[in-house]
């Protein structure tokens, strides 16, 4: 595997990046990024974001044996619903599908665009060819929701990212006793004034299980005189009770470097959704650069627990 090494020395990119773009597509859109990728039956497992030349949102599929090369399907995996229930909140788009494995099946957690704002869609597969829709787990206005992998202490967890002017935008934790009802939340990481993160930051990946806590890699954003600049870092959340934040690591993981990051839709933008972490403690990391095509670069579990416990930085 081809590779060049980013500037801390945490994520390694892939030289074959970008590994997905528009030209990839064998039906019209005019982006691809934002992808959920999980590992099913030996297979990489890709879930995309595209926008259409209306600029709605849709998931695509691609599959790929090694998680670099991956092949698309010829059409679009979930279109916004038309009919039914889930129908007048998915009108304007639905995008950026966390693809979380839990329990006996594939939970994918996607943001739905309509008039009333952002809400979080709830949808299961088992073989991501049939996918049933289950229900709308949040009010507006709420996006990147990551749902942890088993049941803790008898609930389910998730860490997600409400809207308000009150607070900076932030990573909270809810639980549930049935996926579809969400509470008890509490917030457990802001953004730190006058950091790479200071705008907002909010889940990317499903969190990684680790023999020292939950790992979690989110995103920061800093505004610029320029625009927003989207980078990524990760936290060490407690095994038993994720609302305990061990360590959030003062340096970002990766931020906009190569020109299919900083030139696209949204300039300056890497947004992750995924994280495949291998049976000897690689990860692959896969990102959006500049919300206009997918990219993926490596790491490691090692790499990412040293880098939260070098240099630590308040949660709260």
């Amino acid at each position: 595997m081809n590779t060049s090494t980013h500037t801390n020395k945490v994520v390694l990119r892939y030289r074959g990046n970008p590994i997905l773009s528009k030209h990839d597509i064998p039906y019209s859109v005019a982006t691809v990024h934002n992808a959920g990728v999980v590992k099913y039956k030996n297979m990489y497992i890709m879930l995309f974001r595209s926008h259409l030349a209306n600029g709605r949102s849709i998931i695509g599929l691609a599959n790929s044996e090694d998680g670099f090369n991956f092949t698309v399907s010829p059409e679009p995996f979930m279109t916004p619903a038309t009919t039914g229930e889930f129908a007048e909140y998915e009108r304007f788009g639905i995008e950026d599908v966390r693809v979380c494995p839990c329990e006996d099946q594939f939970l994918l957690c996607y943001s739905a665009y309509s008039r009333h704002g952002t809400r979080i869609g709830l949808a299961t597969t088992k073989d991501f060819i049939k996918v049933q829709r289950l229900a709308f787990i949040s009010q507006a206005d709420m996006r990147n929701v990551v749902i942890f992998p088993h049941k803790i202490n008898d609930r389910y967890v998730r860490f997600d990212r409400p809207h308000t002017e009150s607070v900076a935008w932030s990573i909270w934790v809810s639980y549930s006793p049935d996926l579809i009802h969400w509470g008890q939340s509490r917030r457990v990481i802001q953004p730190l004034q006058y950091h790479w993160d200071e705008m907002k930051v909010g889940p990317g990946a499903p969190p990684i299980k680790t023999s020292k806590g939950w790992l979690n890699i989110y995103h920061g954003v800093f505004n610029t005189m320029s625009g927003a600049i989207y980078r990524l870092g990760v936290a060490l959340h407690d095994l038993e009770d994720p609302s305990r934040v061990i360590a959030v690591a003062d340096d970002w993981i990766l931020q906009p470097e190569a020109p299919h990051e900083l030139t696209g839709y949204v300039p300056n933008v890497v947004f992750t959704c995924a994280a495949v972490a291998e049976q000897d403690e690689t990860i692959k990391l896969y990102w959006g650069g500049a919300d206009s095509v997918m990219c993926v670069g490596t790491t490691t579990i090692k790499r990412l627990l040293d880098h939260c416990s070098s240099r630590s930085r308040p949660a709260l």
